[in-house]
């Protein structure tokens, strides 16, 4: 059982990229939300952006509210995080989680995708 993240890479202020978590070995229902989590260089975890399994419910930190989507596919056992306006700021290794406060307490803990925002 695991969970993927993919889809980062390097791209210009302002920009956008969409991020996917996939799971491997089990439903997306079977956690009561996925979550997305970044990580920067000498800055504290942050978590992004969750979807509860049971209804569909989403939340999102002030720092990317308005800015950021995130959806599922449950067929395809996926979670998205489409990006835009993206700032330097946002620079950091994003990983997907099944909780949406605190990663070390999640069951299955991705590995990240490293989101560069840079001219």
């Amino acid at each position: 059982v695991q969970l993927q993240a993919s889809g980062g890479g390097l791209v210009q202020p302002g920009g956008s990229l969409r991020l996917s978590c996939t799971a491997s070995g089990f439903t997306l229902d079977r956690y009561y939300g996925i979550g997305w989590f970044r990580q920067a260089p000498g800055k504290e975890r942050e978590a992004v952006s969750c979807i509860m399994s049971l209804d569909g419910s989403v939340s999102y930190a002030d720092s990317v509210k308005d800015r950021f989507t995130i959806s599922r596919d449950r067929a395809k056992k996926t979670v998205y995080l489409k990006m835009t306006s993206l700032k330097p700021e946002d620079t950091a290794v994003h990983y997907c989680a099944t909780d949406c406060t605190n990663s070390d307490n999640a069951a299955i803990k991705g590995r990240g995708t490293l989101v560069t925002v840079s001219s």
